[in-house]
């Protein structure tokens, strides 16, 4: 893992089409802005977690179901 410090109105560029910039620093929360191309997707780890264990739950469940269908 990289760190890097910045402060307010100081940003960072990830693979030279994604900008993320300090937008305000309010006691420990940090407010971020990210600029990325629309095909781009951008989400709160928290998200990310709960979409990647909804779409493995629902594999597994049509995944039996076609198994199902198949054995007969």
């Amino acid at each position: 893992m990289l760190a890097l410090s910045r402060k307010k109105g100081e940003a960072i560029v990830i693979n030279n089409n994604i900008e993320i910039s300090i937008l305000e620093v309010k006691g420990d929360q940090v407010k971020l802005g990210i600029s990325a191309p629309k095909e781009v997707p951008i989400y709160r780890k928290e998200v990310y977690v709960q979409i990647q264990e909804a779409n493995q739950s629902a594999a597994n469940v049509d995944g039996m179901e076609a198994l199902k269908n198949l054995l007969g």
